[in-house]
């Protein structure tokens, strides 16, 4: 009892360490498990692991092969969540460079790390290439934490987060479908009687895992499953298909979850976002367990099999030279520069899949007696390892030693995606702005699409936008919904994330009828609510600008916005064609003459223009005879 409960603990702690740290939680987790496993038995009295994960006699916490049934069960689920991520839709529209990722790149990094397997371990050829299938995946679990702080441009930040979310099912087919081949041979030569029983294994994978996908997402669509029961039932439903299919080809139970969650990631389910938050803290859960216990069960003698040259040299190899290559032959003529192809070589850890399904396959394959089994999870774990500390520590420098760190972040995330919002949203695009739109309204986020605009469903209050690493050259906030709670609770969650240039939202109605009780962060006009905004921008929805001639004439154009309900400030465009957002307290941009003041509302006429001008010059007379 005190083991079981130590490692969930340990687990939730690690997985809060790693949040905390900003650091990929697979590395506080291995650690620890290695820690209470086979390092422990350096210092223990009895020379015994603090936590002994396989029953053997005295102690342990799961006897026989249930650690095999329960990290075979537990690596299902994870599969099936991350076969519910990939959608077909997704592949096309991400990008050349991405489909070569996780097409060509795989097929680079698959036979370049099986090569170098074989040539320096002198391992088979099997097991040299389980190793390599097993190495090809990335994954969002690892990127994403590394990336978070670091600023880069949109498309590098696209590809590295679209990369791991897409290779992680993909990865994890190849590495089930090389496994299932060397189980069909049994470490004996692949006879006709070997190959035919891997068909079967192909065969009842994917029809059970098809059709079960099929059943479950008729149900859940008839709502002949109550709402209460979706999650479990179909965790159950998981777990069902895993067994039924390894009785009738033993191991297709993981290749039939895989395709399971794919066909169900890319059927129209109306639950399906909820099931995906519901597999996402199960997963978290079943990682925090069972990493500890991987690592833990792993002895002494298999970190000496790789603690030598010889994995140093097979490392450098997967990182330095079959990584880069994949990278480069993915981005043959696309416009990627080379710098940023250098660090999208450069970053390239290997997560969550990789480690546990190299330790469920080392455990069947060690099982079958199969030569040269026991290197798998030590190399898998060493390369893991590996990856994720040279990133974590190295990736930001990297960035700026390559010129791919952006030194001002000029992206906007604008809160809303109503009439206003878009109308603005087109305008910053059209001056070279990276801007993104959120609203948790679905016609809303249509709409701005249909005009090209990079925009977002998503509800503020879900912590789903923080770990988006696409956003990290946001610097500028907005929020301009119709409700002002949510504007200030989008200013007080999201401005230490992208609003480092400047957070702003639109006043309240009470606000604006309170000048005294202006916000330091009001956006446009103290004088101007949501309403307001929203119905100008209907009368008239367009953009104007103006050139100013002085500090003065810019005050001058505010004060008469303040009275004409027709005109509202939003920018100051510079010399350089930069803008500057407009704060409710309007006084504190600096101008020049040559600035353009842009505006929402009707033209500014000729009469205006010289009435402006004319208090302007009065006033300077004025001040001139004091």
């Amino acid at each position: 009892m005190l083991e079981l409960a130590g490692i969930i603990i340990l687990g939730i702690l690690a997985q809060w360490l790693a949040w905390k740290l900003k650091i990929p939680a697979i590395l506080p987790l291995i650690l620890i498990g290695l820690s209470v496993g086979p390092i422990a038995t350096l210092f223990t009295e009895d020379g015994g692991k603090l936590i002994e994960p396989i029953w053997n006699g005295e102690s342990g916490l799961f006897p026989g092969e249930s650690l095999f049934y329960f990290v075979s069960l537990a690596i299902g689920v994870i599969l099936f969540e991350g076969g519910l991520t990939l959608r077909k839709g997704e592949i096309l529209n991400v990008g050349p460079v991405i489909v070569k990722l996780i097409t060509v790149a795989v097929i680079v990094t698959f036979i370049g790390a099986g090569i170098a397997a074989k040539v320096i371990f002198d391992l088979s050829w099997q097991i040299s290439f389980l190793f390599a299938a097993l190495i090809i995946v990335t994954g969002p679990t690892v990127i994403t934490p590394i990336l978070r702080n670091i600023p880069l441009r949109k498309d590098v930040s696209a590809i590295l987060k679209w990369e791991g979310i897409l290779i992680d099912p993909i990865g994890a087919l190849v590495a089930v479908l090389v496994f299932e081949f060397i189980s069909a041979g049994k470490g004996r030569e692949f006879t006709e009687t070997a190959l035919l029983e891997f068909g079967k294994i192909v065969l009842f994978g994917f029809t059970f895992g098809f059709t079960f996908a099929h059943g479950l997402a008729f149900a859940i669509k008839k709502n002949i499953i109550p709402h209460y029961l979706l999650n479990v039932l179909t965790l159950a439903a998981v777990l069902g298909v895993f067994v039924l299919s390894d009785s009738f080809a033993h191991e297709s139970g993981l290749l039939a979850v895989v395709i399971m969650g794919m066909v169900m990631g890319n059927i129209n389910l109306p639950n399906l976002k909820e099931l995906l938050y519901f597999k996402e803290s199960l997963s978290v859960l079943l990682i925090s367990i069972l990493f500890i216990l991987l690592a833990a069960n792993i002895n002494m003698e298999d970190l000496y099999l790789v603690f030598n040259t010889k994995a140093l040299w097979l490392f450098a190899v997967v990182v330095f030279l079959v990584r880069p290559l994949g990278v480069f032959v993915s981005s043959i003529g696309s416009s990627l520069k080379f710098n940023e192809k250098l660090f999208i070589s450069w970053v390239g850890p290997r997560g969550i899949v990789a480690a546990g399904i190299a330790s469920l396959f080392g455990l069947e394959l060690a099982s079958q007696g199969v030569e040269g089994a026991e290197y798998i999870t030590p190399l898998v774990f060493m390369v893991v390892l590996g990856t994720v500390l040279l990133n974590a520590t190295t990736a930001r420098f990297f960035a700026q030693l390559v010129g791919v760190f952006l030194k001002n972040s000029e992206g906007i995330l604008i809160i809303g995606a109503s009439d206003i919002s878009r109308i603005i949203g087109e305008y910053l695009k059209r001056h070279n702005r990276h801007v993104v739109l959120v609203d948790n309204n679905g016609t809303n986020i249509r709409k701005a699409k249909e005009l090209g605009l990079e925009a977002i469903q998503e509800n503020v209050y879900s912590d789903d936008l923080i770990n988006n690493i696409e956003l990290n050259d946001i610097g500028y906030l907005m929020a301009m919904t119709s409700n002002s709670e949510i504007n200030k609770n989008a200013i007080n969650k999201f401005k230490k994330h992208f609003g480092e240039n400047g957070s702003f939202r639109v006043v309240s109605s009470d606000e604006m009828n309170n000048p005294e009780d202006n916000p330091k962060e009001g956006l446009f006009s103290q004088t101007d609510d949501y309403i307001k905004l929203t119905n100008l921008a209907r009368r008239y929805p367009s953009i104007n600008e103006v050139v100013l001639n002085s500090k003065e004439h810019y005050e001058g154009l505010i004060e008469i916005s303040k009275t004409d309900s027709e005109i509202i400030p939003l920018f100051v465009k510079d010399n350089e064609g930069d803008l500057s957002i407009i704060p409710s307290n309007s006084k504190d941009v600096e101008i020049e003459e040559g600035f353009q003041l842009v505006y929402l509302g009707k033209e500014l006429d000729e009469d205006i223009r010289k009435k402006t001008e004319q208090k302007n010059d009065e006033e300077t007379i004025e001040i001139e005879e004091k």
